[in-house]
Order: structure tokens, then C-alpha cells, then sequence
């Protein structure tokens, strides 16, 4: 059993494929889908597809290229949202400095309301970070000491230092198929010495598709080729990723039910 916990089944790239991507997925034996919110003014869109589906579930939140559009958005906002039994995770929000599409002021703000969100209904945040890493650790390390909350860095890419920063507050870091690419080596390094039950597996999908389908459109099923390269850089079983990544899931993704024998598999 795996689990992709990051992607983003919303997104025009699967129009048309829902049905087919979510049976592929349990076919590869994904347990549990969790389809990310990157606006929270089209957030109905991607409650639908959890709705629609028994294993997949959402979250609600402002991606940072979006912050500037969402500034609205408040804490009390996203709180609400929450109330959903399929909404089980705040984000994704953080800071993106490669495109800067939305200020640094504003992504920063909208991070530290999902702060407050994830800190209020003690559900995870997922966190965006690209090329931000000192001031992502800054404002994780100011925020925790406000009060702790929990998180995920998702699709991580930063370096040595912020993973070491982000597992001394407590956080789990998660790898995508970019860990699969051949000149990840540094990246490989890094997820092999995270403590195991730190670590996350997650698709990003449609984008970032292992290096065995590097070029095509990314899905969920996909997730098992990052677990086969995870299992080698750590040196253990397949199995034993597949094990530990999913442990790892529930205990973060509290609201999400383990897995049930036959009545999860079905659409809903």
C-alpha cells in the first residue's frame, strides 16, 4: 500500500479522465489520493473531485502565485472550509522566489494565515517552498514559536539546511518523482538521511513524472516509481517504504481513515 499525499486532480490535464486516473491508481495500489487546493476561491472544484471519489481527499488553501489574488482570504475563512469530512489539510501555501508571480509580502502573509489555520484545527499544512529556503526556515522557526503546528514541506528541492531545520521543529518532508532523475544525486543524499519517520511520498502530479515516464503527464499511480528509487537510496525493501511512508501519512493526515477492507474502493 502506498500513498500519493500531493497532487492535483483538478487541474485541466485530467479533464475528461477522473474515473480512469483514481482505478489505474488503485490498481497500483495507492490507498489514499489527497488532491491539492491551490485557490481557495475555486476550492468547490477540488471538494467535488474528494466528494466523487471514497479515497481521495483534499485541502483548502492559497497557492504563494496566488497569494496576491487571496489576500481576502482569512484565517476564520479557511477554518470554515475545514468543516468538510473530505478536507483534511490546509495548503498548499508557502513562498515561490523562482516565478515570483505574486509579491514576497503577500506569500508571506498568506503563509502565516495558514499558519494560523493548520495551528487552530491542528490539521497539516502543506508547504510550497522553491528557491526560498532561509526565509521559509525564518518563518517556520518565528511561527513554531509562536505555537506548534503540523506540516509537511512538499515536493521538496531545498537544501541540507532547511531539512534539517524543518525536522528539528517537528515538520515531514516530502519527495516527488524529481528524486528519480539522474542528476538528483544531492537530493537522493538528503532523503536518505532523513529520520524514516519523517518522510512522505507524493506525486505533484501532472507535473514531475518519474524518470520512467519523464516527459508524459504525472498521475497518482505513478508515486510507486518514487518509492522504488526512495527504497534504494535508503537502502531497504520496497515493501518497507511502502510501510513507513503510509505510517507516516496517517499519523500527519490525522482525519484521514486508515484503510478499510472492500468498502473504500468504490466511487462514491
Amino acid at each position: 500500500m502506498l500513498i500519493d499525499s500531493h497532487c492535483h486532480l483538478d487541474f485541466p490535464d485530467f479533464a475528461g479522465e477522473l474515473d480512469a486516473v483514481v482505478s489505474r491508481a488503485r490498481a497500483a495500489d495507492i490507498a489514499r489520493i489527497v488532491t491539492i487546493s491551490t485557490r481557495v476561491k475555486r476550492h468547490a472544484d477540488v471538494l467535488g473531485i474528494a466528494e466523487g471519489f471514497a479515497d481521495v481527499y483534499c485541502s483548502v488553501g492559497t497557492h504563494p502565485h496566488y497569494a496576491h489574488d487571496e489576500r481576502d482570504i482569512t484565517v476564520e475563512a479557511l477554518i470554515d472550509r475545514t468543516h468538510h469530512p473530505k478536507v483534511v489539510a490546509i495548503g498548499e501555501a508557502g513562498l515561490d522566489y523562482h516565478y515570483q508571480r505574486s509579491p514576497r509580502a503577500a506569500q508571506e502573509q498568506g503563509l502565516r494565515n495558514h499558519i494560523a489555520a493548520a495551528r487552530a484545527t491542528g490539521l497539516p499544512l502543506v508547504i510550497h517552498s522553491r528557491e526560498a529556503d532561509e526565509d521559509m526556515a525564518r518563518i517556520l522557526e518565528e511561527e513554531t514559536g509562536r505555537g506548534a503546528f503540523p506540516a509537511v514541506l512538499h515536493c521538496f528541492t531545498g537544501g541540507r539546511d532547511l531539512a534539517r531545520r524543518a525536522i528539528a521543529l517537528g515538520l515531514f518532508v516530502s519527495f516527488t518523482g524529481i528524486v528519480t532523475f539522474k542528476k538528483s544525486n544531492e537530493l537522493r543524499a538528503i532523503a536518505q538521511s532523513l529520520p524514516a519517520e519523517r518522510i512522505l511520498l507524493e506525486t505533484d502530479a501532472p507535473y514531475l513524472a518519474p524518470g520512467r515516464y519523464r516527459g508524459k503527464r504525472n498521475e497518482p499511480a505513478y508515486v510507486v516509481e518514487t518509492a522504488k528509487v526512495m527504497a534504494e537510496a535508503r537502502d531497504v525493501s520496497l515493501d518497507a517504504i511502502a510501510r513507513q511512508t503510509s505510517e507516516n501519512f496517517f499519523r500527519l493526515f490525522r482525519k484521514v481513515p486508515p484503510q478499510t477492507a472492500g468498502t473504500d474502493q468504490q466511487r462514491s
